[in-house]
């Protein structure tokens, strides 16, 4: 922390600056997942002739497999033939066969976004008029158990690189002396091998995941081999590749740097001191640069890596994820240190001020990343409230600022560790004079055991060796003795203990944080889910011509016989290419309901030779039908005609033009 921020407003600061990092940030840069922009042929649209290809316009480029794009006849059997082709720019297309018959077609489409997030969709198309089709349902991927496996190996992964790069980082920065310490380096070597499982992990099941999603697929090598040439298939082998350097890493940190430091506890020289500095500061720039090439393995396959200005985005990413690590990583190596480092070697309060330092630098730059991740990622305040991913933002929100409050009463304990720190004093002039009051105690049994030492002595060599053995476990048990009394100690200090407690609820919140997070990571970012619906909204105002609202038509008929005269009324609303609703009214020459036996609706455009498409009414009261989900295929000069049936051998039809559309 800086001088000049009071230790009673830093908690403060910290919330406010925390808050506003995950308000602007979330959970990476955005601009994100594709979404279908365009088609040709439209969606739901009714051609005369049949079309030569199919094409399909994302958001942004995406990658496509051999079975990528199919285009299914009414039958549900494949009409396409060849691959699917990048035609130009975030356009793709698949060619038809030719001679196909009339009906209702279905297009499905599988792709893998710039961001690495499997895409899926289908929609209908018709040659002729609209026909039953036996196929149904979406192409759906991303889910089911391969999903969710998926899911798991990515938390796993997150937390496996926080914990192996925080946790390095605490000793080099905060505490040197945990290198010695075993409960540290089984954290961090778990970290590593956590990242390293659930990084092969990962690449098993990608290729079922962004394909079939079936659970028997994750182990075909010819999904495995495609998933190598793509982008995400090549970040996952160079995080492979980065994590052996990160082994080398982790050994000479627990090793030569951890056996340094004990070696200057005993003999404290100039030279040596110096060897201890140069091997920190030789790890401390090795180990920024691998975890820089870890960040990168998700910075430049993911989110930050499409969208707008990704040579920006990706080193601000980066520096995020070494940030989140610091931060969390660190918190979960002084968890370990307050409650698993040995009696003897007691994690001082300078390092946790050191930490305290680290965390606060840390929110610093989530913040500035956070800044510019903002602009790319939620483009409007209404995406917290409208998508799914403003939503889980909003929780994320609320989780870190439960986080940094509780980390607020951790510095108010950490302040009077530093305020007292005669409390530590005391518990080493205790521990002191505890060794030298044993050895006083002892005195007289280890007389009397030299004492019988020595007549045994005259007579043979074994029993001189069963007294040193004796003397020797004498000596482990008082040392035993003396370390349980400096952990009571330790313990017993009420400011410690309200550290620990307060460092372990930060440490509970943050394990549900990365679990939010990890969602976040695979939810479409609010902005590209707003832009998404804007384009299919305006797709189907382009395909209506910008229709206006609703249409009425009135007409007047007359059947022949008794009582056969009336008016007919159309009402349809919103009168645009898509899906409408429609309202029936027949009445008398004097204005009221008049309820015939039967009203008939069919819609034709005769340019196009569409139609006649009939509507099924449903008679709602006297004198009134409606059909909900009229479908208008394409713009134009629609004919409306309207049978309407008043005895059993009385009816007519009637008919006006009207522009739809």
């Amino acid at each position: 922390m800086t001088r000049t921020i009071t230790p009673r407003l830093r908690p403060l600061v910290l919330l406010l600056l925390a808050v506003t990092a995950v308000l602007f940030a979330g959970a990476a840069p955005a601009s994100a997942h594709a979404a279908l922009t365009g088609s040709d042929p439209a969606q739901g649209v009714v051609v005369d002739k049949a079309p030569t290809q199919v094409s399909l316009t994302f958001s942004e480029q995406v990658a496509m497999g051999d079975d990528s794009l199919r285009v299914l006849d009414p039958k549900g059997k494949p009409v396409q033939r060849g691959k699917p082709a990048n035609v130009s720019g975030t356009t793709y297309a698949v060619q038809l066969k030719s001679g196909l018959a009339k009906g209702t077609y279905t297009v499905t489409y599988q792709v893998v976004s710039a961001d690495s997030h499997p895409v899926a969709g289908a929609y209908t198309f018709s040659i002729g008029a609209p026909s039953q089709t036996v196929v149904s349902g979406t192409a759906t991927v991303g889910g089911g158990v391969v999903g969710t496996l998926y899911a798991v190996g990515r938390y796993a992964s997150y937390a496996g690189y926080i914990v192996l790069v925080g946790g390095a980082a605490f000793v080099l920065a905060c505490w040197r002396r945990g290198a010695g310490v075993r409960a540290l380096q089984r954290l961090v070597v778990g970290g590593w091998v956590g990242l390293t499982g659930a990084t092969l992990w990962l690449l098993l099941l990608r290729g079922s995941y962004t394909t079939s999603g079936k659970l028997g697929d994750v182990f075909d090598l010819a999904l495995l081999g495609q998933v190598l040439q793509t982008k995400a298939g090549a970040a996952l082998v160079s995080r492979l590749l980065l994590l052996a350097a990160a082994a080398l890493f982790v050994a000479v940190l627990f090793g030569a740097y951890a056996k340094g430091d004990e070696d200057a506890e005993e003999s404290a020289t100039g030279e040596e001191a110096e060897e201890k500095r140069d091997l920190g500061f030789g790890l401390a720039i090795g180990g920024v640069v691998v975890a820089a090439g870890l960040a990168a393995s998700w910075a430049m396959a993911e989110h930050a890596s499409t969208g707008l200005q990704p040579g920006i985005a990706i080193p601000v990413d980066i520096v995020h994820l070494l940030a989140v690590a610091a931060w969390l990583g660190g918190l979960t190596a002084l968890l370990v240190a307050l409650y698993r480092a040995p009696a003897d070697t007691t994690v001082e309060a300078s390092a946790v001020r050191r930490f305290s330092r680290l965390a606060f630098g840390s929110v610093l730059a989530l913040v500035a990343t956070g800044v510019y991740q903002s602009w790319r990622q939620l483009g409007s305040w209404s995406a917290f409230t409208e998508t799914r991913y403003g939503q889980l933002l909003l929780v994320k929100i609320g989780l870190v600022a439960v986080m940094v409050a509780v980390a607020g009463i951790s510095r108010r304990w950490t302040g009077r560790l530093t305020e007292h720190p005669e409390t530590e004093a005391a518990e080493e002039t205790s521990e002191g004079e505890t060794p030298e009051a044993d050895d006083a105690a002892d005195v007289p049994a280890t007389t009397a055991a030299a004492a019988q030492g020595e007549k045994s002595a005259a007579g043979t060599t074994s029993t001189t060796t069963d007294s040193a053995e004796r003397t020797a476990q004498l000596a482990r048990q008082r040392s035993a003795v003396a370390d349980a009394r400096r952990k009571r100690l330790r313990d017993a200090d009420p400011n410690r203990s309200g550290l620990r407690r307060s460092v372990l609820t930060e440490a509970a919140v943050a394990v549900v944080l990365l679990a939010v997070t990890t969602a976040l990571t695979q939810t479409e970012p609010g902005r590209t889910e707003q832009e998404a619906k804007a384009a299919g909204t305006s797709a189907g105002s382009s395909a209506a011509s910008d229709t206006s609202g609703a249409l009425t038509l009135d007409m007047a008929f007359d059947t022949g016989g008794k009582n056969g005269k009336g008016l007919v009324r159309i009402d349809l609303d919103p009168a645009r290419v898509g899906g409408n609703e429609m309202h029936v009214y027949v009445q008398r020459p004097d204005g009221r309901p008049f309820d015939v036996p039967e009203v008939k609706v069919a819609l034709t455009q005769e340019a196009k030779k569409i139609g006649p498409l009939p509507v099924k009414t449903e008679h709602i009261t006297n004198g009134h039908w409606a059909a909900t989900g009229v479908q208008i295929p394409v713009a134009g000069d629609w004919k409306v005609a309207v049978t309407v049936r008043t005895s059993d051998i009385d009816q007519a039809t009637v008919s006006k033009n009207a522009q739809i559309g």
